[in-house]
């Protein structure tokens, strides 16, 4: 059944085409429409972009800027949001119900339950990164969290270790498209004078760890069999399938409030790349309406800038443009320059590294404070949940102070990310020269401040720098990576020795070597309209 909102939107959009002729206010608005455009700041300039393309583009960033910062982008700032929690949240799900999983299946080897869950962000980065490019944004924005939500709440009732297995990479699949898609969403529909929220969407992400933390403490924590117990029965371990039905049932409910509660439209500049510039238009209007504004953009500034006054609308023509979806055009055009191929390879380089050290480190915390812990002499269950906890709390400030390093000028995005990934490194090897309980807390508190402004940034960035007609691709390729190195994680725990400081070495090596790469870095899109 269509959606209120929708049908609401056609009647808005018909009475909207035969009254564009007569409306004076449109009329009106032309000359500071195009006086407009001297005033937005261009973006980074991007050889080997089709010309008429980011002509429109930039007609269409005029627009945005024109209706600003209103109701409908913060109602997409908090559903976005979403993608962002569920990306932090699901892997330390994995983390977390680790230990009563392995203690209750005997599972021989537990990190292949990482495994999976890496491959199926490997998945999912892929399909709906590369995907939303191709059959649009608004499917893969509504139904990521919908998969993970389903497959999150089915493991609850696993039987044996290969099946917690296989439903953790299901719902991996979903968790994989969340930021690769919803960063290119929020962006395209973003002011550029509000690019910076993208950096303080990371508070939800910080959130997120603060919140599956404090569900695990009582449910985990108190309804789990001992470690080293020689028999443990379903009953004697039910916590971890408790705390699989709380956040399953959360990630359900962002779902509908995405689906039933909020109307996403299709991106205009999404829907200008595919020739549909009738629509583009219309959907930019029904923006305005939504925040209370007009907008003076008409069909015409769009068409105006076609070399030849229009789209091919033949048979070949169409032919082309369905082709085009099986073919490489948008990887193609992410490396069409030299300076182009060497941002797009440098920062899917940079997220490579990342991908292998934080999960490395993170998804092992638990196991570290508790083994820590006991040679420290304070090993509990109250004090392991408490450290993870207030660990989790520091993430919150860190997301915040991103949001402000990425508008200082002349340190702006590149710096920040130079500084908090570099830092983030640091604070790992310092984590090695602990001698107490407190010591060792307070220096992963350190990391995860550190680690989430990294991350911040790191996600403004990436997205800002792919125009976009290739933004679904160039997320997905950097994504992928993050991907791939992140499953050679649990391959090097299996095979490596945790018992040593190993991981944390090679984890604080990675960060500084990805910190040197930020600083090298090509562009740098502080105040810049993203394309």
């Amino acid at each position: 059944m269509p959606h209120p909102e929708s049908i609401e939107l056609q009647s808005l959009l018909q009475s909207y085409d035969g009254d564009m002729a007569e409306s004076k206010e449109i009329d009106a608005g032309l000359d500071s429409f195009s006086s407009a455009m001297a005033d937005v700041a261009a973006p980074p300039v991007l050889k080997g972009i089709d010309p008429v393309y980011e002509a429109k583009a930039n007609v269409l960033n005029v627009a945005i800027q024109e209706i600003g910062m209103g109701r409908y982008q913060w109602q997409l700032f908090v559903v976005v949001g979403f993608g962002w929690a569920s990306d932090n949240l699901w892997p330390i799900v994995t983390s977390l119900i680790l230990t009563p999983v392995t203690t209750e299946f005997s599972a021989p080897r537990p990190p292949l339950l990482s495994l999976a869950q890496n491959i199926g962000l490997l998945f999912g980065a892929m399909f709906w990164g590369f995907g939303c490019d191709v059959f649009g944004r608004r499917l893969a924005f509504n139904l990521t969290i919908g998969v993970t939500s389903v497959f999150g709440l089915i493991a609850a009732g696993s039987p044996n270790f290969t099946a917690i297995g296989v439903f953790a990479c299901f719902w991996s699949i979903g968790v994989g498209g969340n930021l690769p898609v919803d960063s290119a969403v929020f962006l395209e529909f973003l002011p550029g004078t509000h690019q910076y929220l993208l950096t303080v969407l990371s508070i939800f992400w910080a959130f997120a760890q603060l919140i599956a933390t404090a569900i695990a403490w009582p449910t985990i924590g108190y309804h789990s069999c001992s470690v080293d117990a020689t028999t443990c029965t379903r009953s004697e371990n039910f916590g971890w399938r408790y705390f699989m039905i709380a956040m399953g049932g959360m990630a359900m409910i962002m779902f509908i409030c995405r689906f039933v509660f909020f109307t996403l439209y299709e991106s205009p500049k999404y829907l200008m790349g595919k020739g549909k510039d009738e629509q583009a238009v219309k959907i930019v209007h029904e923006v305005a309406r939504r925040n209370g504004k007009t907008s003076s953009l008409t069909l015409a500034d769009l068409q105006a800038l076609d070399e030849d006054g229009h789209q091919g609308t033949d048979a070949a023509a169409i032919l082309a443009r369905r082709l085009e979806k099986l073919n490489f055009t948008h990887v193609r055009s992410l490396f069409a320059t030299k300076k182009l191929a060497y941002s797009t390879s440098l920062i899917t380089l940079l997220w490579a590294f990342i991908g292998l050290g934080f999960p490395l480190y993170n998804a092992y915390l638990p196991f570290i404070q508790a083994r820590k812990g006991a040679q420290f002499g304070d090993a509990s269950i109250e004090i392991a949940y408490r450290n993870l906890l207030i660990i989790a709390v520091l993430g919150i400030p860190g997301a915040l102070l991103g949001g402000v390093l990425v508008e200082i000028p002349r340190f702006g995005r590149k710096g920040a990310l130079a500084i908090s990934t570099t830092l983030t490194g640091v604070f790992l090897f310092a984590s090695t020269t602990a001698l107490t309980s407190n010591a060792l807390l307070g220096w992963n508190c350190a990391f995860s401040f550190m680690s989430n402004v990294m991350y911040a940034v790191l996600y403004a960035y990436t997205p800002e720098v792919f125009p976009t007609k290739d933004r679904g691709t160039g997320n997905a390729i950097t994504a992928s990576a993050n991907r791939v190195f992140g499953i050679m994680a649990p391959i090097i725990a299996m095979y490596g020795n945790l018992e040593t400081s190993a991981p944390v070495y090679v984890s604080g090596a990675l960060f500084l070597t990805a910190g040197i790469l930020a600083t090298i870095l090509p562009f740098e899109p502080m105040g810049k309209a993203s394309l």
